[in-house]
């Protein structure tokens, strides 16, 4: 059964459950099916950069819309700054915030980064981060998620379908076999990151 887009998920959650009485109630399943993904995944696939301008003397930039998790953060210069995240207790407790100069650390306050010490003059800002991708609905017919992993989707659908339905003895099936999917899908990232070959040391 193809499962390609918003239309075919849909149907095939119909036919998983031998169901066709759900049209109003299967988005919902699928949205939560989507929110499940986006906290239990951080892939390659979910890897954005972002370049913007950090103004001279304001020491905070607006995170990106989509933004879920920070991968790097540097700002472009020569050298290049890199900088370290502190967590917001003991980024206010460095001594570096209300001080002029070359950042060295982050934090994230709400939706912004917060830096310190403050930047002297303008600089670009890069970030690497892992963005939320845009859901399917009857609006969006495909997303990062049906097009990679549309197994992981069926399935977590599908165990958010199952307690609606008061279908108890189900919901350990979807959810182990959802569970499964995610982990082949880590552990498949994993190996793309790193190569499953020895590291060679050449003397010289």
């Amino acid at each position: 059964m193809a499962l390609a887009n918003y239309t075919e998920l849909v149907s095939t959650i119909e036919s998983y459950l031998a169901r066709d009485d759900l049209t109003s109630i299967i988005p919902t399943f699928i949205q939560l099916a989507q929110e499940r993904m986006t906290r239990d995944l951080r892939v390659r696939e979910m890897l954005k950069v972002a370049t913007t301008t950090a103004t001279s003397q304001d020491g905070t930039v607006a995170l990106p819309s989509d933004f879920l998790e920070m991968r790097e953060i540097h700002f472009q210069a020569n050298p290049v700054y890199t900088l370290e995240y502190q967590s917001p207790d003991l980024f206010f407790r460095n001594g570096w915030t209300d001080t002029s100069g070359i950042p060295c650390y982050y934090t994230i306050i709400n939706d912004q980064l917060q830096f310190a010490p403050i930047q002297a003059g303008d600089l670009t800002l890069q970030m690497l981060y892992y963005y939320k991708p845009t859901y399917i609905s009857s609006t969006e017919a495909t997303n990062l998620y049906i097009t990679n992993f549309s197994d992981a989707l069926l399935y977590a659908s599908l165990a958010e379908a199952e307690p609606y339905l008061m279908n108890d003895a189900r919901i350990q099936t979807w959810a182990s076999m959802y569970d499964r999917a995610i982990g082949n899908i880590m552990k498949n990232d994993l190996g793309k990151k790193y190569p499953n070959t020895a590291l060679n040391v050449v003397a010289r």
